[in-house]
């Protein structure tokens, strides 16, 4: 069962859906006019309802764009209600209704810009979507256009553990109102945004004292036999302000900061051109290494332990682990 708004809508547009649906199972092979059901009550409806109770004179346009995107992710196998696709239909149900006014205004961009952030996302190991969704919704109140949506989606992006984002976001951050580029970083009280973004700039650890999700150290890798990217223990060099690291025969480059660590393929080369690395002088006391007047709780094996760092990060290895530890440097 659908809403009253959504069944009028549909039942006014009939012979246009029918069409739209007769099309896609022709499209598409196999199509699952069963999946395409769920969505349409799961994801589409609550999105519905929502613009009913901001701009009701806007549903139809809204219900003719959101069936028409629906058709085409179900017959993609995008959003066939299978626990691969969940993401996507609890964004349409949880996060679309937040930005129903700009939904009503703009429906095929607003579901396509929102869908396709979604869906790259969760190709992206080490972002958490979740976050994501949430911190969407909870700025939405202060998002009053398209560009300013895309942009805090970047911003966000980069929060939820897509490190390489960072030095865009950053950028992009400077064209958002003074107010939602301070509330994204949970830093009100710091006075301006400039403030913020010098810090963010000069320190890729800094977080605002009130920040929850920020944090200084994170676990990167695992066992390719456990679906993570690691055949091997990985050999780990630093390169600039990231690292590049060497499994197997497969290279990566790991980004790492405040918000997240992310391992992306390395080219061709990039691992051996890169410079040795120069020692870093250090102890192992009990559980704890010793690095200047820095300590870290070791969560590798101690023995045959090897680290490497940039400016601002410290990457732990060893012979025994397929994860790479990092902390931010003091």
């Amino acid at each position: 069962m659908v809403s009253a708004a959504f069944g009028a809508a549909l039942a006014a547009q009939r012979r246009e859906l029918n069409a739209l649906a007769a099309e896609a199972r022709r499209s598409y092979a196999g199509f699952d006019q069963a999946a395409f059901t769920h969505f349409l009550v799961e994801a589409v409806d609550p999105l519905v309802q929502a613009v009913a109770a901001r701009a009701p004179e806007c549903i139809q346009g809204v219900v003719t764009a959101a069936y028409r995107m629906g058709l085409d992710m179900v017959g993609q196998r995008l959003a066939d209600g299978t626990p691969r696709t969940s993401n996507l239909i609890q964004a349409w149900a949880t996060l679309m209704p937040h930005y129903a006014s700009l939904v009503a205004r703009a429906p095929e961009q607003m579901l396509g810009m929102l869908s396709n952030a979604v869906l790259h996302l969760d190709a992206l190991p080490g972002v958490k979507g979740e976050r994501w969704r949430r911190d969407m919704a909870a700025l939405a109140p202060q998002v009053d256009s398209l560009e300013h949506l895309r942009v805090l989606g970047q911003v966000l992006a980069w929060r939820a553990g897509a490190a390489h984002f960072r030095q865009g976001a950053i950028a992009a951050a400077d064209t958002l109102p003074e107010a939602l580029g301070l509330a994204v970083f949970h830093a009100a009280d710091y006075g301006s945004w400039q403030q913020v973004r010098d810090s963010l700039l000069q320190d890729p650890w800094w977080r605002s004292a009130t920040d929850p999700d920020a944090v200084t150290t994170h676990m990167a890798g695992s066992f390719a036999g456990f679906g993570g990217p690691f055949i091997a223990p990985p050999r780990v060099v630093a390169a600039g302000a990231c690292f590049l690291v060497r499994s197997g025969e497969r290279d990566f480059v790991l980004h790492a900061d405040a918000h997240g660590a992310v391992l992306l393929p390395a080219g061709a080369g990039e691992f051996d051109n890169a410079a040795v690395n120069t020692p870093l002088p250090h102890a192992v006391e009990g559980e704890e290494l010793v690095v200047g007047r820095q300590r870290i709780a070791i969560a590798l094996p101690a023995e045959g332990l090897a680290l490497c760092a940039t400016a601002s990060t410290i990457a732990l290895s060893s012979p025994y682990s397929h994860a790479i530890q990092l902390v931010a440097r003091q």
